[in-house]
């Protein structure tokens, strides 16, 4: 017999907005599988989608760093938000990001490399700050992004200063056109990633278990729906294409502006506008803390520990 707690049943009310015994039964049907018992739900029609799943609440900074065709995005974690506002942590996630485009290497060779200015590497460096500021720290992740020629550019959302925030992402135009037109095109594109959470940037970069999930859920919502067999592959066919437009960058709705264009068609009218070939080649999407479970805390436990 399959065994689940109160909290596995909130956690899955939590994700996919259905009633509580909903969330129970889907537990006891799918053998305590969470994956597999929001599928049921949504199969029932008593999910929205699997939408809050991978909520973040991880503290540090987004920081970004672009010089001529490279760009790279860093991720440094802390335990607070007061850590994020700290002159030396700022300073330690700025020259992180520089280090990292000068290099374009990965996480590991990265953590080994010489700090600026410091006979000590990035890894040694940042066991130093952890000791001055007193709160644990950690460099989570890096990508950089490079054209032959072209532009990558940058945005921060939710900006703490120069080259910083909470969100970071690249775009990478591939062109010959001005170099201002190309910064200025990928800037807003930029702004758009940042709202709408593209997973792929074609529909052939997207996870195929994904694809195939989402499909099996559409079919199994096609054959529920009462509607004749020769309708049902179409019905399929169009709730993928509505997933592809929430999901794939050139497939969206560019909400920048009010147009209505697919973000395609906006890199092709832009391309068209100045006479020469644009290619949106690749893109990076970092958000603060995505995909850490933060631990939830129990307030009165804590004040509890604290009066001893």
């Amino acid at each position: 017999m399959s065994t689940f707690t109160a909290k596995d049943v909130k956690e899955l009310r939590d994700r996919t907005g259905a009633g509580m015994m909903d969330c129970k039964k889907a537990l006891q049907e799918c053998a305590a599988n969470m994956e597999d018992a929001v599928d049921w739900l949504r199969k029932k029609g008593l999910a929205a989608a699997a939408k809050k799943a991978g909520r973040t609440a991880a503290e540090g900074l987004i920081g970004v760093s672009v010089k001529g065709t490279t760009g790279a995005v860093v991720e440094v974690n802390a335990e607070t938000d007061f850590v994020a506002r700290n002159d030396q942590f700022q300073k330690f996630v700025t020259d992180l990001a520089d280090l990292a485009v000068e290099s374009k290497a990965d996480i590991e060779t990265l953590r080994g490399n010489s700090f600026a200015n410091s006979d000590k590497t990035i890894a040694e460096e940042l066991t130093n700050l952890i000791a001055v500021i007193g709160e644990n720290m950690d460099f989570r992740r890096v990508t950089t992004l490079s054209v032959e020629k072209g532009t990558v550019a940058s945005y921060l959302h939710n900006a703490l200063g120069s080259g910083l925030g909470r969100v970071g992402v690249l775009v990478a135009l591939e062109s010959d056109a001005d170099s201002a037109e190309l910064t200025a095109l990928g800037k807003q594109i930029a702004m758009h990633i940042a709202a709408a959470h593209p997973q792929a940037l074609t529909v052939g970069d997207l996870n195929q278990e994904t694809v195939a999930r989402e499909r099996a859920v559409f079919e199994e919502q096609a054959r529920q729906s009462g509607r004749p067999a020769e309708f049902l592959g179409k019905m399929v066919e169009g709730r993928l294409r509505k997933f592809y437009e929430e999901s794939v960058l050139l497939e969206q709705i560019f909400l920048i502006d009010d147009t209505k264009r697919k973000v395609s068609d906006v890199v092709a009218d832009k391309a068209k506008e100045l006479g020469k070939d644009i290619k949106l080649s690749g893109y990076v999407h970092f958000k603060l803390g995505d995909g850490i479970e933060k631990k939830e805390a129990d307030f009165a436990a804590e004040v509890a520990e604290l009066s001893q």
